[in-house]
């Protein structure tokens, strides 16, 4: 498959249904770029810019990027962009790191390892300044606001996990706009709910494009992906399941591991995550289905976990498997994001 490169700007795909006038941005900035997903669904959009800058600090995910995008201007750590050295900046986005504000993560939110919590700005830079110490990663967020308060973009995009009602408060009165939630089920083949903030304006629920997780499948996948027969011993069956399509129905597990559960291939899988189970693979589901595996397990494919992700086939296979498989699973859906651009037609 032609991946999209950064001066290949593209008409809207039809499948798409976007209809309107397509905006043209002098420069975009991407916090927390990742693998630029953003950067995939502008161009998929049909959305034209001069400039890309992108803040990461994954060596992997920067070479993901300036392969497929070789124009991408790179800006490093997100605590010290200097926005000085930036022109103006028609639309930010980024998603910091959700470690602390997941339920999985503990969520403990945003506090220093003395337990200061950071609600604002004011405080956080105070705190930075003083030389104290924050736990995790999310605290990352008050960069992604300093950023945005000096840049002043037309227009923002704030992505997250789900998190408690005390953060996503805190969040929310931050950037003075409410989150909308969407899962990733509605535009592929994953149960991925996620929550956006932004100013683009409305911003509504995609529709449902009925992907299930057959629908993304390998025919032919290496034996490799087929667990060994000492593993397939630790499945435990879940005998109360009930087939659901639109939900990831797991019908056993390897482990209490995330990436240990297994699913029915006729339904939706889980959200991908960053760090694998047991099973030999990062962050990837486990499938199942009688006739086609043989009474088999196996987990998915890299292909099939970029298809998960919307991301173009073979789009990260620049770097190792398992940076490949852990930067989908920190990475964006990307349709949804598309989805989300499509507001912008006849409203830039």
């Amino acid at each position: 498959m032609e991946i999209e490169t950064y001066n290949q700007q593209l008409p809207p795909d039809p499948a798409l249904g976007l209809h309107g006038v397509m905006p043209r941005f002098s420069s975009v900035l991407s916090l927390f770029d990742g693998l630029s997903c953003g950067q995939i669904a502008l161009n998929r959009v049909g959305i034209e810019y001069d400039n890309y800058f992108a803040s990461e600090i994954d060596k992997h995910a920067i070479k993901v990027t300036q392969t497929n995008y070789p124009k991408t201007i790179q800006l490093g750590d997100v605590k010290n962009v200097n926005v000085d050295n930036l022109p103006t900046i028609d639309l930010m986005f980024g998603g910091s790191t959700c470690t602390d504000f997941s339920f999985a993560g503990r969520a403990r939110g945003m506090v220093t390892t003395d337990k200061i919590e950071i609600t604002d700005l004011e405080t956080y830079l105070r705190l930075k300044e003083e030389g104290f110490e924050f736990v995790g990663q999310s605290y990352l967020f008050w960069e992604y606001v300093r950023i945005l308060k000096e840049v002043k973009p037309k227009y923002f995009l704030l992505e997250n996990v789900k998190m408690s009602e005390r953060w996503k408060k805190v969040i929310s009165d931050t950037l003075g706009v409410e989150p909308i939630k969407i899962d990733s089920r509605l535009v592929s083949a994953q149960k991925r709910q996620r929550l956006y903030w932004t100013n683009i304006p409305n911003v509504e629920q995609p529709e449902n494009k009925n992907i299930y997780l057959i629908d993304i499948l390998d025919k032919d996948v290496d034996e490799k992906l087929f667990l060994k027969p000492e593993v397939y011993n630790r499945f435990t069956l879940n005998r109360n399941f009930i087939l659901n399509k639109e939900k990831s129905v797991v019908i056993g597990k390897l482990s209490n591991h995330q990436g240990d559960r297994v699913f029915n291939n006729l339904c939706k899988g889980s959200s991908l995550s960053a760090s694998g189970g047991n099973n030999g693979g990062g962050g990837c589901n486990i499938i199942f289905h009688p006739t086609e595996f043989n009474n088999r397990l196996r987990r998915l494919s890299i292909n099939e976990c970029e298809r998960l992700q919307t991301v173009p086939d073979n789009y990260t296979e620049c770097v190792p498997v398992t940076s490949r498989y852990k930067m989908l699973g920190n990475g964006w859906t990307v349709d949804v994001i598309v989805h989300i651009f499509g507001s912008l037609l006849n409203g830039a």
